[in-house]
């Protein structure tokens, strides 16, 4: 069963605290900092975009080290494993998978500088994924729904507005039926009056 995290965007004000949680509680995990959602705006409305834990997911299907795996109903990433191909955020139809990355803390004593000059970067121009930082390993980041955590996502538990809910794709196929139900008995019951004015006409 697939799990994931909606958005509301009637109700987001895109403050961004669902950012910012994300963010502070990867990054008390050891993990990478950078938040596993994005808060986008329109002239109307604000919603955060993230992971949509796909049922055959194609990232899973790309990454050639198997970093990335469904794992009880969601798709995790194991950031340790990850090489930096960035294949799995080109085949992302969602565009919820991000890099980051930070540079080594030290260079090593024995190291010959004088032999091996920075490289220059290469500014990204036409996407993120073509970005390149010499000496910044890139680590795919997603929504991992927080699984190492109890009490749930902490974009979920954080949102002021409550616009955000962790459900299944059983909830999901049980409000559509329940859709299609109130559907079906509003069309039975114009069907029912329709016959009804039929017969006072005869």
């Amino acid at each position: 069963v697939n799990r994931f995290v909606i958005a509301d965007s009637t109700v987001c004000i895109g403050c961004r605290t669902c950012e910012a949680a994300c963010s502070e509680t990867h990054r008390q995990r050891g993990l990478q900092a950078m938040p596993r959602l994005q808060v986008m705006r329109n002239e109307k409305e604000s919603a955060p975009q993230m992971c949509h834990h796909c049922e055959d997911a194609p990232c899973a299907t790309v990454c050639p080290v198997n970093a990335i795996q469904r794992v009880d109903g969601a798709v995790q990433l194991n950031e340790s494993l990850c090489v930096s191909c960035k294949l799995c955020g080109i085949a992302c139809p969602f565009g919820a998978i991000e890099f980051s990355g930070s540079r080594p803390l030290d260079i090593p004593a024995n190291a010959n500088t004088r032999l091996a000059p920075p490289a220059p970067p290469a500014p990204a121009r036409v996407s993120s994924l073509l970005d390149w930082v010499p000496g910044v390993r890139a680590i795919a980041v997603k929504c991992d729904l927080c699984h190492f955590d109890d009490q749930g996502p902490a974009c979920v538990r954080t949102c002021p507005t409550n616009a955000l809910l962790l459900v299944d794709s059983r909830d999901i196929a049980q409000a559509s039926k329940r859709k299609r139900q109130l559907t079906f008995n509003t069309d039975l019951g114009d069907l029912s009056l329709f016959q009804a004015q039929q017969g006072e006409r005869e």
